[in-house]
């Protein structure tokens, strides 16, 4: 068959069921890369990203609701934009993915070191995976491309995913309430005309991945549907995960694609004005007689034109005009219209308006609304921080085995690059009452483990507990250590507040007074 005319299954080593799949090594020149290498998507991507789209085709895409040319735009924008780029950067980053683990024993006859014993293990296996970074890289792919999709390739203590692309990817169906993920194998015919590479790299994906391939090749994999294409098989349900926002693949920020045209447009204008507006013309006008005729011929009026460009040389905007006749400008600008001077600001803040991010955010001026605005941003992709903890917890199904009597749960703090300070202030002060006492940490960026490795290595082996004594505090001292009456001074009035939670009217009042 044709199929076959490229393909050689001797090549994929195909393993049975009693094997245990190894798809983690790959061999680079003389090199062998090891421990689940994954083909670089982007780099991939990048090839073939090189088309430059204009109003009309963006226009069509929109009307036509077509993913792939809308992917495309958003990451045309991304790399070319820096307005498009910034947006997307920092809604992707906006939290700081900082997880917290915390075991449910429902069985009292489990005893304490088992279950710290698998809390321990779990938070190895979290950080191994290196969860923050990974759900950074997640969300501003989400946000840019509108969805992602991944197979889960899992180690003894660490889990990563191999990214698919959105192109070759659809999920038609749920299964327990997840999306179910089918994989279309074309996209290693297409991705390379060289049969060497391309098994080079189908031979980094996942065994499943290079069963379904020679299937297709010898025509043997079946169809969904009789007229559905060829090369779509189910994924793994356990393995294949996607993530978007409520449930659309359109990227989040695609309706700001149009503003970001007109802007380009008004900066293109204003640019032309301004170009306009430094322009000097030096006109020397040429006497005639009585009579209408020239006093000079054409020959020493060219002489003399030349001699005054020869004059001004390269000066940056002066031009030379050599005329006969009378010569006068007309101002066509409306002077009396103050708003045509902020066109160009108009067309900007449009542009914010539409993405609904404050502009503050990228050119502060004021903090009395941003507050209340970084709120609403950390709203919008809150579905998408429910989306990994799900995923966070399916990691953790090892130690779950039996959820009736002990369960670990993954929760991710709503640590935000804003606002971290705040709640590991707040997690500091209910400790006070008996509450965690490695929350305050969390939400300053460190690990569980880590956390408690540290306490153990000051604490319990170089004792520097015994050594650094903290100062005593009013609140922990007795009623005889505290200081009487006239020993120390006390302010009075309210604290002062830090400087983003003050109004802008109090800003401008302490700069007069300073």
């Amino acid at each position: 068959m044709a199929y076959t005319k490229n393909i050689n299954t001797r090549d994929f080593n195909i393993i049975t069921p009693k094997k245990k799949a190894n798809f983690n090594k790959i061999r680079v020149g003389k090199s062998i890369l090891r421990d689940d290498v994954v083909s670089n998507l982007d780099y991939f991507d990048s090839l073939s990203r090189k088309k430059k789209y204009d109003r009309e085709k963006i226009e069509r895409a929109i009307e036509k609701n077509d993913l792939e040319t809308l992917r495309l735009i958003s990451d045309y924008f991304y790399r070319s934009n820096g307005i498009y780029q910034r947006l997307c950067k920092y809604l992707a980053t906006l939290f700081r993915y900082d997880w917290f683990i915390t075991p449910n024993r429902y069985d009292n006859k489990i005893k304490d070191e088992k279950v710290i014993e698998g809390w321990l293990k779990a938070a190895v296996l979290l950080e191994n995976s290196r969860l923050k970074k990974s759900f950074s890289e997640i969300a501003l792919k989400v946000i840019k491309n509108g969805c992602y999709y991944g197979y889960k390739l899992e180690q003894k203590d660490a889990v990563f995913l191999q990214e698919l692309p959105p192109k070759y990817c659809r999920s038609r169906y749920k299964w327990n309430g997840r999306p179910a993920i089918e994989f279309n194998v074309k996209y290693f015919d297409d991705l390379t005309s060289n049969n060497e590479y391309r098994i080079k790299i189908l031979k980094m994906f996942p065994k499943e991945f290079q069963k379904a391939y020679v299937a297709y090749k010898k025509g043997t994999l079946p169809r969904d549907t009789s007229n559905d294409d060829m090369g779509w098989f189910l994924l793994d349900c356990t393995k294949a995960v996607k993530f978007n926002l409520g449930n659309s693949d359109v990227p989040i920020f695609f309706p700001v694609i149009p503003k970001l045209l007109d802007l380009q447009d008004m900066q293109e204008l204003d640019k032309k004005k301004m170009e306009q507006q430094i322009l000097r013309i030096l006109i020397q006008k040429f006497p005639i007689d009585k009579n209408g005729d020239l006093i000079f011929d054409t020959d020493e009026v060219q002489t003399l034109h030349n001699n005054a460009v020869g004059m001004i040389g390269e000066s940056i905007g002066v031009r030379v005009l050599s005329t006969f006749a009378d010569v006068e400008v007309a101002d066509m600008a409306d002077r009396n219209n103050v708003s045509s001077v902020d066109q160009l600001g108009k067309v900007e803040r449009g542009v914010y308006n539409e993405a609904g991010v404050s502009q503050l955010q990228f050119n502060a001026d004021g903090n009395v609304a941003l507050e209340k605005s970084i709120v609403n941003d950390e709203s919008s992709v809150l579905d998408l921080i429910y989306q990994f903890e799900e995923y966070a917890e399916d990691l953790l199904k090892p130690f779950n085995k039996n959820k009736k009597r002990l369960m670990y749960r993954v929760q991710i703090l709503p640590t935000t690059g804003y606002n971290y300070k705040e709640l590991s202030k707040l997690y500091k002060e209910q400790t006070t009452i008996g509450f965690s006492k490695l929350l305050p940490q969390i939400a300053l960026g460190q690990t569980q483990s880590s956390i408690i490795a540290t306490a153990v290595f000051e604490n319990g082996m170089m004792h520097l507990d015994e050594l650094f004594i903290p100062p005593q505090m009013s609140s922990t001292m007795s009623a005889k250590e505290a200081p009487k009456a006239g020993e120390s001074e006390k302010k009075t009035g309210r604290p002062e507040l830090p400087e983003s939670e003050k109004s802008d009217k109090t800003i401008r009042n302490e700069q007069a007074e300073g």
